[in-house]
């Protein structure tokens, strides 16, 4: 038996989505029936859609899925038929770091999250000409249903718009969860985000919650600078118009920042992270670039700061626990992600890849 759905399709490398009639096979007992509500829509989504990560196309992207469960299979226990669920990255759960609560630096998520099948290599998805890719970081949310594997469901109170809720899964859980779970700034240090797109406002909102007391948001789009200084930048930098290093340099008083978070991924801006560190300071990469980019440091003066450079995946977060701590954060004021949000019909889904892209909207939602 299949069930038909309507899905927005990546048909091959560099191609806008298509809009088809797909057919979605029975849950297997591994998973969860969703029906959609809302997907956020993600960088990683147009990165693989223009072949730059590996999933195997014609796929259904999406994997910032938020909907109602609609059925199980006979092997899920966390989840039951009615509850509201946010989707977020899939991870094995029996690798040595899955077993070690480092679920975001799961051994196998490359097959997990872009292998475009189950394990076994089925797909659950189809149409006319054969199998569709599925199960794109375990969830393929750019449809009006999708069979979900366990590890992607987070429950959430069925208090909480689901709508608004869709890019938790995602982008707004590595901006906050780099901060919080990762970084952990001491509350009156100083903290500097290169690009304040969804990851990096998520960030900015999380730096706040953590008790930073300088916080600052660089980035070319004066619009996203305005909406950062609303959500809790103390500071705003736009490198066409000022020297950034220098600029931080005068903000932190000559010390330099103690931590720094890039999300863009260009070599170049991580440079200029790195000349604003303060000794001893930390930054981190969260931005996904091509494979291959290189970044350069000079050794000399990196050598007598004593600073550290790493990078993050998903925020270092378990989303069945931080997903649900960001919601309360919401609730509370605290950490307004809504105010970053336009939405868009499925049909519209290009146009919502158009103005991310172009920096118009921050975060685009998708709503069925």
């Amino acid at each position: 038996m299949s069930t038909t759905v309507t899905a927005a399709v990546a048909p091959g490398t560099g191609e806008p989505l298509t809009i088809q009639q797909l057919q979605l096979d029975d849950p297997r007992p591994d998973e969860v029936r969703v029906r959609m509500v809302a997907s956020g829509v993600c960088h990683t989504d147009a990165i693989v859609r223009d072949g730059i990560y590996p999933t195997p196309l014609p796929a259904v992207l999406g994997h910032e899925g938020a909907g109602v469960v609609e059925a199980v299979g006979s092997a899920i226990t966390t989840v039951a038929p009615g509850d509201h669920v946010v989707l977020s990255a899939a991870y094995c759960g029996h690798c040595r770091k899955c077993r070690a609560g480092l679920v975001a630096y799961c051994e196998n998520l490359m097959a997990q999250d872009f292998g475009g099948t189950r394990g076994d290599g089925s797909t659950s998805l189809s149409n006319d000409q054969g199998p569709v890719s599925s199960h794109f970081f375990g969830q393929s949310s750019f449809a009006t249903y999708a069979n979900v594997v366990e590890t992607s469901v987070i429950k959430v109170s069925p208090e909480a718009p689901l709508a608004t809720l869709a890019p938790l899964g995602c982008g707004l859980q590595t901006g906050a969860g780099a901060v919080l779970n990762e970084l952990r700034p001491e509350a009156g240090s100083s903290l500097v985000v290169f690009g304040v797109g969804a990851v990096g406002s998520a960030a900015i909102m999380a730096a706040r919650v953590a008790g930073c007391t300088t916080i600052i948001g660089v980035d070319l789009h004066g619009s996203r600078l305005e909406l950062a200084e609303e959500i809790g930048a103390t500071h705003t930098v736009n490198p066409a118009t000022t020297d950034t290093v220098a600029e931080i340099a005068k903000i932190t008083g000559g010390d330099g920042i103690d931590y720094a978070l890039d999300t863009t991924g260009v070599p170049a801006v991580l440079r200029q992270a790195a000349s604003a560190l303060a000794i001893r300071g930390t930054l981190a990469l969260v931005g996904a670039a091509k494979p291959g980019t290189d970044v350069n440091f000079e050794i000399g003066a990196s050598l007598v700061k004593g600073w550290t450079f790493k990078t993050i995946v998903q925020g270092s977060a378990v989303p069945q626990v931080f997903i649900p701590r960001l919601v309360e954060l919401w609730q509370q004021g605290r950490f307004p992600f809504d105010k970053l949000v336009e939405t868009y019909t499925l049909d519209d889904i290009n146009t919502a890849f158009a103005d991310s892209e172009s920096g118009k909207v921050i975060k685009p939602v998708v709503v069925f």
